[in-house]
């Protein structure tokens, strides 16, 4: 992957003013970015993602510009081919696990059918074997298998690039260690690139072709 990102913005909460104005430049296929909580580093990938608009800068990754305020481009976020993991993975509470899955397949914003046929969620209710538990609802799930319904919903699309947002700090460290493995090893088999955040020194080692560390809204390689 070729990154090249140089984005600003300002986020406000009432009179709190904080400044996100990152720049990074890689050709990695992992990155990991760690710093405190509050440092800005949900905000970047967010940015990333399109979805929030910078105040100004540009991204572009493999070549394509997905940003750039002087020429007047943002691409939307579906043109972007991003695949998000969420923290709190963001299920939807009343859907099943194979509609959850289903959802980033759909062109409109309707649930998918109860009983939605596709291959594409087939397969990857086998890769991260959740079969039998496709007619599950977030709420009955355990959490590892609630991370690999997101991690499939995110990946059913072919992503071009994975951004994950603390993607096991909600697991008991015995399931951590499991699903980090299962990841490196799902990453490294499908290809896809990666920008990965985190607190975890373990998610350092494992994913860190390139590590960057935030603070107050700025990036410095660690």
């Amino acid at each position: 992957m070729q990154i090249d990102l140089q984005l600003h913005k300002t986020l406000r909460s009432g009179p709190r003013r904080f400044e996100v104005n990152v720049r990074l430049q890689s050709q990695a296929q992992r990155i990991v970015i760690h710093g405190p909580s509050g440092s800005g580093k949900s905000a970047t990938l967010k940015l990333i993602a399109g979805l929030d608009q910078p105040d100004h800068g540009h991204l572009r990754v493999a070549g394509q510009t997905w940003f750039d305020s002087a020429a007047q481009i943002n691409q939307r976020p579906q043109a972007r081919q991003v695949g998000y993991l969420f923290q709190d993975y963001a299920l939807f509470p009343h859907l099943t696990v194979r509609q959850n899955i289903g959802f980033g397949l759909t062109t409109r914003w309707t649930n998918p059918r109860h009983a939605m046929v596709d291959d594409r969620i087939d397969y990857w209710l086998k890769a991260f074997s959740l079969e039998g538990l496709e007619h599950q609802r977030p709420a009955e799930l355990s959490g590892g298998q609630r991370q690999r319904t997101a991690l499939a919903r995110t990946l059913v699309t072919h992503p071009q690039l994975l951004l994950l947002d603390e993607p096991f700090a909600a697991l008991d460290l015995d399931l951590r260690a499991q699903l980090r493995q299962e990841l490196h090893q799902l990453q490294q088999q499908l290809g896809i690139p990666m920008i990965l955040i985190t607190h975890d020194p373990e998610d350092i080692r494992t994913f860190g072709d390139a590590v960057f560390h935030m603070r107050d809204g700025l990036l410095s390689h660690a």
